[in-house]
């Protein structure tokens, strides 16, 4: 049994049986692939694909098996790799983060430019994507931490921290009858009645806004959604509606537009950090941990994966998330 075969596999069912695909990703052919695979199979003593002519159609149910211990080995292959280099050059490495446009354009930048000026051996690298396609990446070791609000709870391979606390304000245009409302004063009846622009289902806790409207037997008339918050901004200027946008994505000088505070009307929303169980954690990760949130020391963290927790349990009990 090789290494190399126990990756053929991993790979092949994490691009859903497709060999070919899966050998452009690894750059190797795909005859190479298949004949691997079937060398394995030939030594285990049983089929790990059922095939139907040349295609793959299922992973059978010792397959099943086989590939959740073959990640666990290569994941074991990395942590060693981790450790080797940890213990060779501590400042030299690299960080992958996989986050939202909103974290990444609002929440990040501060973190990660003082991280960079204390790390500048560190190789960062950031993708943006929607929060199952983020989560997806850390479970399958393309990223080293997932920074999201939504879905990461979803996932068992995860252990789930939390970061911080967030909440909304309305963007509406100058001269906007809501522009000059007071403190506490704008409703859930009111927004209601208006055309709303704001984030797409499954984007910076839509899920919560969308909550505060049903339970008070409201249906928000969304007349459009994005991703992101800029998007969100010049859809407003063009006078299509008002936006509703997480508070820390609004600047200091929005040309043209108000900030009206809705705080009050809806639950605030926690950005998480998601790490995959088993990851070994360098210390400058743990350092990254610690600039994103403070509470997120290196002995909170250790104690949280090692438990496999997520957030609801008892290795945050007391803590007190920082509000942005």
């Amino acid at each position: 049994m090789k290494l190399q075969q126990l990756r053929y596999v991993w790979e092949v069912s994490r691009h859903n049986l497709n060999v070919s695909a899966t050998a452009q990703s690894l750059y190797t052919s795909q005859p190479g692939i298949s004949k691997q695979i079937r060398l394995l199979e030939g030594e285990l003593g049983v089929e790990i694909f059922a095939r139907s002519g040349k295609h793959l159609t299922r992973v059978t149910p010792a397959g099943k098996s086989v590939i959740e211990l073959a990640g666990q080995v290569l994941r074991t292959v990395e942590n060693i790799k981790q450790v080797a280099q940890e213990h060779s050059d501590e400042k030299r490495g690299a960080l992958t983060i996989a986050t939202t446009h909103t974290q990444a354009r609002y929440a990040l930048p501060s973190v990660i430019q003082a991280f960079g000026e204390r790390y500048p051996g560190i190789a960062l690298h950031m993708h943006q994507s929607d929060p199952r396609q983020i989560a997806q990446l850390v479970c399958d070791g393309k990223a080293d931490f997932a920074i999201c609000t939504e879905a990461l709870g979803l996932y068992n391979d995860l252990v789930v921290l939390p970061c911080y606390r967030w909440n909304r304000c309305v963007l509406v245009p100058e001269g906007h009858p809501l522009a000059g409302i007071g403190p506490g004063e704008l409703t859930l009846e009111q927004l209601a009645e208006l055309p709303l622009i704001t984030y797409t289902v499954g984007f910076t806790g839509r899920s919560q806004l969308d909550e505060a409207f049903r339970a008070r037997g409201l249906t928000p008339n969304v007349v459009l959604t994005a991703a992101d918050a800029d998007v969100i901004k010049t859809y407003v200027r063009l006078g299509m509606g008002i936006g509703i946008v997480a508070h820390m994505a609004v600047e200091a000088d929005e040309q043209g537009l108000v900030a009206v505070d809705a705080s009050h009307l809806f639950e605030f929303s926690t950005t998480n950090v998601g790490i995959r169980r088993g990851t070994f954690l360098r210390r400058y990760m743990f350092d990254f941990l610690e600039r994103l949130a403070p509470h997120l020391d290196r002995d909170r963290v250790e104690a949280a994966m090692a438990a496999g927790v997520n957030h609801e349990e008892s290795v945050f009990d007391g803590v007190e998330l920082p509000i942005r």
